[in-house]
């Protein structure tokens, strides 16, 4: 009796364990009954496709393009002056300073500031590869703070910058900044057009209109970097920064980009740009101004020239050598005339042929000459 009951019992497991086989081989196999992955479900998304949507925003995204797509065309710049020994029997050169820089054209002219290579005896490009070449300068405009050097470079690792325009900035802007500060490898930060119209000052004292002013970081290294809008299109080279600490303080400025495609065309074809003027030497300002004279003291006027053409006098002297004071400039048009520089920036506004009313002092009287300005 027992052992029918036992074999009764093994007969009901052996039934129950095929039933439950058969069930779970149907539930393994279910997904061959959905549709493959090229036939969509719906209500259903594949999971890539969901990180994708949500991982990154459209303005992240759009800074990863502008970077992806303009680093290549930014390089690193570094400069070598030369030094004499101590008993000047000996030179040799030392490491002059560095900054950034980006590809103009698939000749391998490079654009920087004037001040990466002011008073430097080597330059060295390093492009995004990090391949290195031996730089000679083309030319320079130091009122501007722009330079042009050239390399020999293959121009397959040429990736020229895509130009944009300034004249249709606006204040608030996205702006995105790319360069090698401190001499990292290619380094971005991103800001906004912060105001627009600001005046710096180069170098040499003249003065730089129209610059942009962003709160885009600008730390040292970045000078001569290319300043982007959100197309990645160039709108300016990052130049200065006003910072206690000489590090950024969210104040830059960058020249804008009508004017360095305005001068770099004139550098690469002339190695230098051509500026409209009166044809005069002047007298330092510092001496104008011991001599306690407001505006620009013409020095000499030489022959030909388009003051002498106009009857503009300089210096004189008398027979026991003694100099007096010829012509003061005190404008131009309606613009006040108090230094070298301010002549500088007023002529810069005109071009080779236009004529310009002078008013200057002559014999402590106000006379008004009337100048067609020559190239110099």
């Amino acid at each position: 009796m027992k052992t029918r009951h036992l074999l009764v019992g093994i007969l009901i497991g052996i039934a129950v364990g095929l039933i439950l086989t058969s069930t779970l081989s149907n539930f393994v196999d279910a997904p061959k009954s959905i549709p493959g992955k090229d036939t969509p479900v719906r209500g259903l998304a594949p999971t890539n496709a969901v990180a994708e949507d949500t991982a990154l925003l459209p303005d992240e995204r759009n800074t990863i393009n502008v970077f992806q797509e303009v680093a290549p065309s930014v390089v690193f710049i570094t400069s070598k002056a030369v030094r004499q020994g101590f008993f000047f029997t000996d030179t040799y050169e030392v490491p002059a300073g560095s900054g950034s820089g980006f590809v103009w054209d698939n000749q391998g002219h490079i654009v920087t500031n004037f001040h990466v290579i002011e008073n430097a005896s080597t330059l060295t490009v390093t492009l995004s590869d990090h391949s290195s070449y031996e730089a000679e300068v083309v030319g320079a405009e130091s009122s501007k703070d722009i330079a042009v050097l050239r390399i020999k470079a293959p121009s397959s690792k040429l990736k020229p910058v895509r130009v944009g325009s300034s004249a249709s900035l606006q204040v608030g802007q996205k702006v995105v900044a790319i360069g090698n500060p401190f001499g990292l490898d290619q380094t971005l930060t991103t800001g906004v057009v912060s105001a627009l119209g600001r005046e710096i000052k180069a170098g040499n004292g003249r003065t730089i209109q129209d610059v942009i002013q962003t709160d885009a970081a600008i730390n040292p290294g970045n000078s001569g970097g290319p300043l982007l809008d959100s197309r990645g299109q160039l709108i300016g080279i990052n130049t200065a920064i006003i910072s206690p600490s000489g590090s950024s303080a969210g104040i830059g400025f960058a020249v804008p980009v009508n004017t360095v495609n305005r001068i770099v065309p004139e550098l690469i074809q002339y190695g230098r740009v051509s500026r409209p003027g009166l044809g005069i030497q002047v007298v330092s300002d510092a001496i104008a101004r011991r001599a306690g004279i407001t505006g620009v003291i013409i020095g000499d006027v030489p022959r030909g020239s388009a003051a002498a053409k106009a009857g503009l006098r300089g210096l004189r002297r008398d027979r026991f050598g003694e100099a007096y004071v010829g012509d003061v400039i005190i404008g131009i048009n309606d613009k006040t005339v108090r230094n070298f520089g301010e002549l500088g920036d007023v002529l810069e506004q005109y071009k080779v042929g236009d004529i310009v009313t002078v008013k200057i002092l002559r014999d402590g009287e106000q006379r008004s000459v009337r100048v067609q300005l020559q190239q110099i």
